[in-house]
């Protein structure tokens, strides 16, 4: 096989199963090159979607957010997820987080980036400021810092983060993933062949890799 194959992950960078899905999917990667030490490296390419994309471009309070989503008591529905974040080396600060982000604006920085490593610089200052630093990503300034602190242009970053082309352009992308039966994320598309719904295991991941491989070499 000479092309490389081709990884499309559909996510939130608010959605902590899709950063633990990220890690996974990094230790699907290097699975796959111990086995296949020949073959190109994938190219992952990441795609927006909104978790809530009712919330206002300020935001809201996360303790108002997540009250609401699960009732009085809410918080303690992140035990499991900080613990199993734990087991990948995340360790995501789930109290310390201040508010609860519209994620448009977000997006719109992933999206300046060229998939790969650039775009994955991207995605994982956006995730890592949320979770571990938490960080308000409704701020313009933060937001900027971080783009720069990924290796885009600031001034670049800037005018995206005031253009409505861009924010139209992640909605419009949001809502194809939608048509396409997207309902939770992260949602993996393997070769444009093979779709995996949830943070799976590195070598759930890695299997689907190989479907999807053999698929196109068929």
């Amino acid at each position: 096989m000479t092309e490389a194959l081709t990884i499309d992950v559909v996510s939130d960078v608010v959605c902590p199963w899709c950063f633990i899905g990220k890690r996974r999917l990094e230790a699907a990667l290097e699975l796959y090159a111990e086995k296949h030490p020949d073959a190109p490296a994938p190219q992952v390419t990441w795609h927006p979607f909104q978790l809530n994309p009712g919330l206002p471009p300020e935001g809201m309070s996360r303790q108002d957010y997540v009250t609401q989503k699960f009732g009085a008591g809410g918080a303690q529905k992140y035990e499991r997820v900080k613990a199993v974040g734990q087991s990948v080396g995340l360790d995501m600060q789930f109290d310390k987080i201040v508010r609860q982000p519209n994620t448009l604006a977000a997006h719109s920085l992933i999206a300046m980036a060229q998939p790969g490593p650039a775009q994955d610089r991207v995605k994982e200052t956006l995730l890592q400021a949320y979770f571990i630093d938490t960080l308000d990503l409704t701020d313009e300034k933060v937001l900027l810092d971080l783009a720069e602190k990924a290796g885009l242009d600031r001034a670049e970053a800037e005018k995206n983060l005031h253009s409505e082309e861009a924010r139209e352009f992640i909605n419009a992308q949001d809502e194809q993933a939608r048509r396409m039966g997207v309902e939770g994320v992260p949602f993996f598309i393997f070769n444009k062949r093979v779709g995996l719904s949830g943070a799976h295991e590195p070598e759930t991941l890695l299997g689907a890799i190989e479907e999807a491989q053999a698929a196109a070499t068929a």
